[in-house]
């Protein structure tokens, strides 16, 4: 068993989002949009990381495996974590950057919406079964 591919694919998944993630903020903004490389936006990064890995020890280990249980239960507590908490955050850091009057300038873009984390799940999955099937 090729174990590189554990590796690979989480990190390529990343990439992958990452790269997407750019090209629609580009689009979106009508310009280069180096500014808004960072958390949130559309396709969320972490969904993308944890779905590619899930999806990959199912097709490897089974997705009846214990493994792919656990990995799918890791799935849910980022995913949920993103729109949740990391949602809040970003409301808590608009009304701090709204009371500082200026004098703060906090990150508000952090988590993600269900949308975003979707289209993470879609990306993550997409790379790890055209990657697992390509590398036998």
């Amino acid at each position: 068993m090729k174990t590189w591919i554990y590796i690979a694919i989480p990190f390529t998944s990343w990439f992958v989002a990452g790269v997407l993630k750019f090209l629609i903020n580009c689009l979106r903004e009508r310009r280069l949009a180096i500014d808004l490389i960072g958390y949130g936006g559309m396709p969320s990064n972490h969904s993308a990381i944890v779905a590619s890995i899930s999806c990959l020890i199912g097709l490897r280990e089974g997705f009846d495996s214990a493994v792919f249980g656990v990995s799918l239960t890791f799935v849910f507590i980022v995913t949920m974590d993103a729109n949740s908490l990391r949602m809040a955050i970003g409301r808590h850091a608009a009304a701090i950057n709204k009371l500082a009057d200026g004098e703060l300038n906090l990150r508000e873009r952090m988590g993600h919406s269900k949308i975003e984390i979707v289209a993470g799940l879609l990306t993550g999955c997409s790379v790890a079964f055209l990657m697992n099937s390509l590398s036998i």
